[in-house]
């Protein structure tokens, strides 16, 4: 993916490791796109507030220490294709948006 990139970063040791699953511990996708979220928004200089994910797969799982990149690009205003990678492998991919902010109902 042509775009930008940037280093993501999960503790081998973060909570949701212990339960998913034990013996055999994976990220949870959630956690992933939390951090992806995340780490867009502020890169960018967007509201995380006005931010949300549009699509996501998970082909890959991540285990514990896995070195992660987010790569991303834009694909209008407000919206970003992106993928997790850990080495040559993605391990999440999909759209993020953000929306434009706007008064509701005439209010400053």
């Amino acid at each position: 993916m042509k775009g930008l990139s940037l280093p993501l970063f999960v503790a081998a040791d973060h909570p949701a490791y212990a339960g998913h699953f034990p013996g055999n511990p994976i990220l949870p996708g959630v956690v992933l796109l939390d951090e992806a979220l995340h780490a867009l928004a502020a890169r960018e200089g967007l509201a995380l507030a006005v931010g949300h994910i549009k699509s996501a797969k998970f082909p890959s799982p991540i285990q514990p220490g896995a070195a992660l990149r987010l790569n991303y690009a834009a694909t209008a205003a407000g919206t970003f294709h992106f993928e997790v990678v850990t080495g040559e492998r993605v391990a999440a991919s999909g759209m993020i948006a953000f929306a434009a902010t706007h008064p509701v109902d005439g209010a400053p």
